[in-house]
C-alpha cells in the first residue's frame, strides 16, 4: 500500500526533526536550510511500516514560504499537523490547518511535538487548543499523539496510528489519465533531467512517452525511483523520481506536469466552486487579482465572481470563474488555494468544475449557475459528466479529444461513458462528434426553414446548394454534425440531395402554361439540334419571341434543364441535350472496340461527331473531364 503524508504546521515546531525520528532521513537538503536551522523548501522521506510504504513531503512552516509549503500540499493522503506543546497554535498552525482543509484532505494525526520540554498541564492545555483549533472539521476526533523527536517518546505510537489510518483509506480512483505535477527538477551525472513530484494519477512506466506541459514538450520515461529503489512501474500515491530523455533539466520548472501525450490542453480559464476563508479581511470581488496554486502551479489571476453582486463574503460558497494570467494543464476536481496578491495571505480555496470554459455573459448567469451546479454533482461519475458536458456545448458539439481534455478521463473509461450515453439516447454520435438531441432537433429544423425559405424565393430552382445550405445553418459547427443531419433527414425521407443540391421532398418547380411552352421550345431546341447546337444566348432569345417574357426569364426556365440533366453544360457558351452527348459518347466507344490502340485524333473525332472543329474541341474537352477521354499526346485515349 502507497501513502503520501504530508506535515504542516508553524514554523520551529519540530516537523522536520518529527520526519527524521521516523525514518531516519533529514528532508533538510539545501545548504541554506543547514545554515539557517529552518525548513525553506519541500524535503522527502520514506518509511515502510509492513506492507505501508509511506513517502513524507516535510513543508517549510515559515510564511514568507507558504508558496512551497503549497507545493508539496497536492497529492497527500494524511495531513501530519504538528503544533508544539509548549507554544500551542501559532499563526501558520492556523493557515496550514485552513490550507488543508481546503484541499479537502480528509485524514490526518495531530503530533504535539517537544512533549520533553512540557509538563503535564501545559501538554493538556496544548491539547485543548488542538481540539479548539479542529472543532467541526475533518481533524475533529483525529487521533493526538504526544511526541518527542529527541527521546523517542510516542514515535512509535504516531507509527502505528499512520500504518491503522493507511489501511482504512479509500481505493484510489483508477479512471484518470496518467499526471505528475512536477514539485522539482535536476541533473544527474550521466542521467540527464530527472524531476520529482507525487504521482496524483495514473501509472509511470519505463520506458513510455508522455508530454510535459504547459510546454507540449514530448519526453522518454528513461528510468523510475521510489523510495529510493530503481523500479519498472510506478503507481498512484507514489513520490516518484523520473529520468527522462529528450530534454535539459533547465528547461523543466515546479508547475510543469508529466501527462500522457495529446490530451490534456493547456488552459487560462476555469470555472470553479470557491470557498472563502472566515478569516478573509474582505469579500473575493469580480475583477480581483489573487494568486492561484493549483498543485505545484503558482499563477496569477483575476476572479470573475458568478453571481449578481459580483462577491463571494468570508466563510460563504459560490461559483466563480478564475482567468489566469498564464497557462496551466488542470482537470476537473482539482483543488487549488487563493491567496491575496499583497500582503500574500490565504483567503480562500476552491474546487475546479469545469476546466476549459469560455468567458461568460452576465445575462447567461442562470443558466450557467444551473450547468456547473450539475456538473459539480457529476464530477465522480463519468456517463453523467459526459452528458452534460455535451448538453453544454451547444451545436458544435464535442469531439472525442475534446471530452477527454475536458474530463482527463481514461480512454477505455471514457468510452464505456459515451457508450453508455449514446444507448440511454441522451447524447447523439455526430459522426464522431457527439451532440445532445435538443441540438439535433433544433439544428434539423433550421435545415428545413432554411430549404423552405429558398424555395419560395427561387422556386424554379431545383434547390440549394450544398455548401451554402452548410454556410447558412452550419458555420463554426462541425462538418460531421452536417453531414450527420443531412443524412439523417434524408433517410426520413424530409429532404432529397442530387449531388451537391439539397431541396425539400416535397418541392417541385411549378410553371404556368405560358412558363411551359417557352420551357418546351428551349427542349426542343436543344434536342433538335443534335451535336451542333445553337449559342445559348441566340436559344434564349429565339424561346420568347414573340412573348412578354425577356431573355432573363428563358434563362430560370433553362435551369430546369439543367438540374434534371436534360442538357448538359460543355462551355459557358454551348449546351448540349443529354441524349445528344450520350449518343456520342456511344459511338466513341464503338470506335474504340474496332481500333488496336483505342486512340483518335481530331480529324477522326470530327468525321465521327459529323461536327466542324468549333464544336469538336470543346466536346473533346469536355469527355476529357469526364473520363470518357484522356490525352496521349496531340490525341485522345477512349477510356
Amino acid at each position: 500500500m502507497e501513502v503520501i503524508v504530508g506535515t504542516a504546521g508553524h514554523i520551529d515546531h519540530g516537523k522536520t526533526a518529527l520526519v527524521k525520528a521516523l525514518t531516519g532521513v533529514d528532508a533538510d537538503r539545501l545548504p541554506e536550510e543547514k545554515r539557517r536551522g529552518i525548513t525553506v523548501d519541500l524535503g522527502f522521506a520514506n518509511m515502510t511500516a509492513g506492507d505501508v510504504h509511506v513517502g513524507f513531503v516535510d513543508v517549510p512552516g515559515h510564511e514568507r514560504f507558504v508558496k512551497n509549503m503549497l507545493a508539496g500540499a497536492s497529492g497527500i493522503d494524511i495531513v501530519l499537523l504538528v503544533i508544539e506543546a509548549g507554544e500551542g497554535v501559532m499563526p501558520q498552525t492556523r493557515e496550514h490547518f485552513e490550507i488543508c482543509r481546503l484541499l479537502d484532505i480528509k485524514n490526518g494525526i495531530i503530533a504535539l511535538t517537544k512533549t520533553d520540554l512540557v509538563d503535564a498541564d501545559t501538554l493538556e492545555l496544548a491539547k485543548l487548543d488542538a481540539a479548539e483549533l479542529v472543532a467541526g472539521s475533518f481533524l475533529e476526533g483525529a487521533p493526538v499523539v504526544s511526541v518527542s523527536s529527541r527521546t523517542g517518546e510516542g514515535i512509535e505510537d504516531l507509527r502505528d496510528q499512520i500504518v491503522g489510518i493507511s489501511h482504512g483509506l479509500p481505493a484510489r480512483d483508477h479512471s484518470l489519465i496518467t499526471r505528475l505535477p512536477i514539485d522539482r527538477s535536476f541533473s544527474v551525472k550521466g542521467f540527464g533531467a530527472v524531476v520529482t513530484g507525487t504521482l496524483v494519477s495514473g501509472q509511470l512506466t519505463e520506458g513510455t512517452e508522455l508530454e510535459l506541459l504547459p510546454a507540449g514538450q514530448p519526453v522518454r520515461v528513461r528510468g523510475l525511483q521510489t523510495h529510493g529503489n530503481t523500479v519498472t512501474t510506478a503507481a498512484a500515491g507514489q513520490r516518484v523520481a523520473v529520468n527522462v530523455g529528450g530534454i535539459d533539466h533547465s528547461r523543466i520548472s515546479r508547475g510543469m506536469t508529466l501527462t500522457e501525450p495529446g490530451v490534456l490542453r493547456p488552459v487560462q480559464i476555469f470555472d470553479a466552486e470557491i470557498e472563502a476563508l472566515p478569516t478573509a479581511p474582505r469579500p473575493l470581488r469580480s475583477r480581483q487579482r489573487v494568486r492561484v496554486h493549483l498543485g505545484t502551479v503558482e499563477a496569477l489571476g483575476r476572479l470573475d465572481i458568478l453571481n449578481r453582486n459580483g462577491q463571494i463574503k468570508p466563510g460563504d460558497k459560490d461559483l466563480a470563474q478564475v482567468r489566469l494570467e498564464s497557462v496551466a494543464a488542470i482537470v476537473p476536481g482539482e483543488r487549488f488555494i487563493l491567496r491575496s496578491y499583497s500582503p500574500q495571505t490565504t483567503i480562500a480555496g476552491g474546487v475546479i468544475i469545469d476546466p476549459a470554459a469560455d468567458k461568460h455573459r452576465k445575462r447567461d448567469l442562470p443558466a450557467i449557475r444551473q450547468r456547473l451546479a450539475s456538473l459539480k454533482d457529476a464530477l465522480i461519475e463519468p456517463v453523467s459528466t459526459v452528458q452534460i458536458l455535451i448538453s453544454g456545448a451547444g451545436p458544435s458539439g464535442l469531439s472525442f479529444p475534446e471530452l477527454r481534455a475536458r474530463t482527463a478521463l481514461k480512454r477505455d473509461v471514457l468510452e464505456q461513458a459515451i457508450t453508455a450515453a449514446v444507448s440511454s439516447q441522451t447524447v447523439i454520435d455526430g459522426g464522431g462528434v457527439y451532440i445532445s438531441p435538443t441540438e439535433i432537433d433544433g439544428l434539423s429544423k433550421a435545415v428545413e426553414n432554411t430549404l423552405d425559405a429558398f424555395h419560395r424565393q427561387a422556386p424554379l430552382s431545383r434547390g440549394m446548394p450544398r455548401e451554402t445550405l452548410r454556410e447558412s445553418v452550419f458555420a463554426n459547427i462541425p462538418d460531421e454534425i452536417f453531414q450527420h443531419i443531412l443524412s439523417s433527414l434524408q433517410s426520413a425521407g424530409t429532404i432529397s440531395a442530387d449531388k451537391d443540391i439539397i431541396r425539400r421532398t416535397s418541392h417541385a418547380a411549378t410553371l404556368t402554361p405560358d412558363e411551359t411552352r417557352v420551357l418546351d421550345k428551349l427542349r426542343g431546341a436543344f434536342t433538335a439540334a443534335g451535336l451542333e447546337v445553337p449559342r445559348l444566348d441566340d436559344a434564349l432569345t429565339e424561346a420568347v419571341s414573340g412573348t412578354a417574357f425577356k431573355a432573363a426569364d428563358a434563362r430560370r426556365y433553362f435551369q430546369l434543364l439543367l438540374d434534371s440533366g436534360e442538357v448538359v453544360k460543355v462551355t459557358d457558351e454551348f449546351y448540349f441535350s443529354r441524349q445528344a452527348i450520350n449518343g456520342l459518347a456511344d459511338i466513341l466507344r464503338k470506335f474504340a472496340a474496332t481500333s488496336p490502340d483505342r486512340l483518335i485524333d481530331i480529324t477522326k473525332f470530327k468525321e465521327l461527331a459529323g461536327v466542324s472543329r468549333k464544336y469538336a474541341i470543346p466536346l473533346l474537352e469536355y469527355f476529357d473531364r469526364e473520363h470518357v477521354t484522356a490525352r496521349a499526346g496531340d490525341k485522345r485515349l477512349i477510356l
